[in-house]
């Protein structure tokens, strides 16, 4: 499995832990066998988008192709959603100068 989809498949077993799904119950709900999603998070296989669109609606992500230029952005808003100091302190998801931190 190549780096980015490495990043995928670890990315997808942080949600569904998050969530308290077994590998067993995201199967059933996404209708993709628990062997595969074993597979894929154990990086022994490579990640198909079929399997990919399925498991990450089901764990309530998007599948999205985006702009490289737009990557820090979305990286951005991405890091807020998951922050938890976010709730109490908005940020811009970008600014123009790399000096206002």
């Amino acid at each position: 499995m190549r780096y980015e989809l490495e990043q995928i498949a670890e990315q997808l077993q942080r949600v569904r832990i998050a969530q308290n799904l077994s590998q067993r119950e995201l199967s059933q709900l996404a209708g993709v066998p628990q062997a595969h999603i074993s597979k894929i998070e154990n990086k022994q296989v490579d990640l198909r988008l079929s399997s990919l669109a399925a498991l990450a609606n089901t764990l309530g992500l998007e599948v999205m192709l985006i702009p490289r230029q737009a990557i820090p952005a979305v990286q951005s808003i991405a890091r807020q959603m998951t922050s938890a100091s976010s709730l109490s302190e908005p940020k811009p998801a970008y600014s123009l100068d790399e000096d206002d931190d």
